[in-house]
């Protein structure tokens, strides 16, 4: 099991409530966020049981959907429905992004 999982689990968390926080002020962005943050962790979870290209693929979706979960909140803040998250917050998904990013990129070459 990749330890990225865990980590992907606890970014789950932590966008469920800004989700809660956006959704107050912009319903359409809280499900977009909440959409993408569940395909992380589910093509995270479905990469770890797959071969080779089809891994890749999987690993390959999640990044997309992480970035676009970070974008959901930049976007947020952009528009003054939150604040800036905890630093420690922006760090898990950076984390998960360049961890994905790693996976992705090392097997493509």
């Amino acid at each position: 099991m990749l330890k990225i999982y865990d980590v992907v689990l606890v970014m789950a968390g932590d966008a469920a409530g800004i989700a809660d926080r956006i959704e107050r002020k912009d319903r359409d962005l809280a499900r977009q966020m909440r959409r993408a943050v569940q395909s992380v962790a589910l093509n995270v979870a479905e990469g770890m049981g797959c071969l080779a290209g089809h891994k890749r693929q999987r690993y390959s979706t999640a990044l997309g959907s992480a970035r676009e979960v970070m974008a959901c909140v930049q976007v947020a803040q952009a528009m003054r429905y939150i604040e800036s998250p905890h630093p420690d917050v922006l760090d898990r998904m950076n984390h998960i992004i360049a961890t994905l990013a790693r996976l992705v990129y090392r097997r493509a070459s």
